[in-house]
């Protein structure tokens, strides 16, 4: 399966000429994601769809795409009832206009009254729409979501800028379906868009350069099956670095989540009266004792140079002379997972950071606040573009940074960017990160390269949570849960992927917040 790309409006455009430059007749594309809006919205809400659908069209090609679901939809045998503010020019969307109306479907005045449908479809404004709807679009929009009726958004709900994920209005989607690729606008604002669905209808291929999301399947094709011939040696040997006495249950957790994704040995190293607690509750897990700051001893050295990954920094505390001690492992190790206090302890050691990461491999996985910290020069807009800080942090660090959020962005400081969008809000809890730096650190000690076992981590992170609410709930779900999770994920990741009737590039439901 070719990759699905994360798009800004202007990048959607641009695909939308290349296809017509290529020879796919965009009056065709416009055709195919009519269909599939249809044939999807029937799918999801048949029952309701039976009392009627009413859909709202906008002038240009995103109420193109209306008129020809409202057309199938009716050949479909429902009534399907009609309403614009201001009808296309000419052109493929007044084309589709002509003909839907022509088969039977019924044009009703904006203004009312309007028939008891059962099911609306939102085509109003589409992709390159930003700011809030002008003129009479908003009431339009405040009496459409009055009907309190289920809402199909073609590209988006009208409103919602797909740049920057801000809602203009008062329309919230419970499916949003979309065509060739996701817009970043879906991924920074999943309580407005429901359901998400990804169709295929014909554009070429994306662009190489454009930020990727990636679902189950990608993942499952880079953590392959474990070998009948594996032991423990070749199964990956984790060091975690972290767990102060009033922290240890950070490393502990971290210790758990490597085991749950497949390690074969896990080692944590943390000062002796942290170690007392961690034996006791962890018997499985192996121990080094060392404090967190002067020379690192012979012991430790030796265990940093036979580590096939090591993370550093759940529960290690702020104390002085902790940055000169990151500095100090990141020094003798392979590949490396930079998390929580060994982010923060970082700042003022940036070029250290940068130079051990043009000769390692190293992930940083920051969370929003940690990000600001250690790279404050990139945190312009944040929350409406992390793809740009994302990248902008990986090329001044050169390391892969994992930035944490609603999506998660792992960039690399060649300038590709892989998108997360699983998980769901049970995750804001502390030592919800500490259990992604343990899957992440047995992934890169299975031999898995820095983005994709990055990438890999958090999808599994996020699925295992998404497991976790269904039996804790989200408001209750605590990190061990999430952990306990992963096992259905490596099931799931074992099965092949449902067949459907449309070619449905991924799905993303909404996220569970109860």
């Amino acid at each position: 399966m070719r990759p699905i790309p994360v798009l800004t409006p202007e990048q959607s455009r641009a695909w939308d000429a290349s296809a017509d430059a290529s020879g796919r007749s965009l009056r065709v594309l416009m055709e195919c994601a009519g269909r599939a809006v249809a044939q999807i919205a029937l799918d999801r809400f048949a029952a309701v769809a039976q009392q009627g659908v009413l859909v709202a069209c906008g002038p240009g090609n995103n109420g193109g795409d209306g008129w020809v679901a409202a057309r199938a939809l009716r050949a479909m045998g429902l009534a399907v009832w009609a309403i614009e503010l201001t009808p296309p020019g000419e052109g493929i969307a007044a084309d589709a206009r002509t003909v839907a109306l022509h088969d039977g479907v019924r044009l009703v005045p904006a203004d009312g009254p309007w028939p008891g449908a059962g099911l609306l479809v939102d085509a109003l404004l589409g992709t390159g729409a930003a700011g809030a709807p002008r003129g009479e679009m908003m009431p339009l929009l405040h009496r459409l979501a009055d009907l309190h009726k289920p809402i199909v958004a073609i590209d988006g709900p009208t409103g919602l800028d797909l740049a920057t994920g801000v809602q203009h209005g008062p329309m919230h989607a419970a499916l949003t379906v979309t065509f060739g690729g996701a817009r970043r606008g879906h991924l920074l604002a999943r309580d407005e868009i429901g359901d998400l669905v990804v169709v295929d209808i014909g554009l070429p291929a994306p662009e190489p350069a454009w930020p990727v999301l990636i679902d189950a399947a990608w993942a499952a094709q880079r953590v392959t099956p474990l070998r009948a011939n594996s032991h423990k040696g070749t199964r990956g040997h984790v060091v975690i670095v972290g767990g102060t006495p009033a922290m240890v249950g950070a490393a502990r957790l971290a210790a758990r989540a490597a085991f749950g994704a497949g390690a074969g040995l896990v080692h944590v190293v943390a000062p002796e009266e942290s170690l007392a607690t961690l034996r006791l509750a962890e018997p499985d897990v192996q121990t080094l004792a060392h404090s967190f700051s002067g020379r690192i001893d012979d012991g430790f050295r030796e265990l940093l140079a036979r580590a096939d990954a090591v993370a550093i920094g759940p529960g290690l505390g702020r104390d002085a002379g902790r940055a000169e001690f990151v500095v100090a492992v990141l020094e003798l190790v392979r590949s490396a997972v930079v998390d929580a206090d060994a982010l923060t302890v970082l700042k003022p050691q940036r070029d250290a950071l940068r130079r051990l990461a043009t000769s390692r491999s190293i992930v940083c996985t920051p969370h929003i606040g940690e990000f600001r910290t250690l790279f404050p020069e990139c945190a312009v807009d944040l929350e409406t573009a992390p793809w740009d800080a994302a990248l902008h942090a990986a090329r001044a660090s050169a390391a892969t940074v994992l930035l944490k959020g609603v999506p998660t962005i792992v960039a690399s400081a060649d300038g590709t960017a892989l998108t997360v969008a699983a998980g769901n809000p049970g995750l804001a809890t502390g030592g919800s990160g500490d259990v992604l730096t343990g899957i992440i650190a047995a992934l890169l000690a299975q031999g898995i390269s820095l983005p994709e076992a990055a990438a890999a981590g958090a999808q599994a992170h996020g699925e295992a949570a998404d497991y976790a609410a269904r039996r804790a709930t989200a408001r209750a779900m605590r990190p061990m849960d999430v952990i306990v999770g992963l096992q259905d994920v490596w099931r799931g990741w074992g099965r092949p992927g449902a067949l459907h009737r449309v070619p449905i590039l991924c799905e993303l439901p909404a996220p569970r917040g109860v």
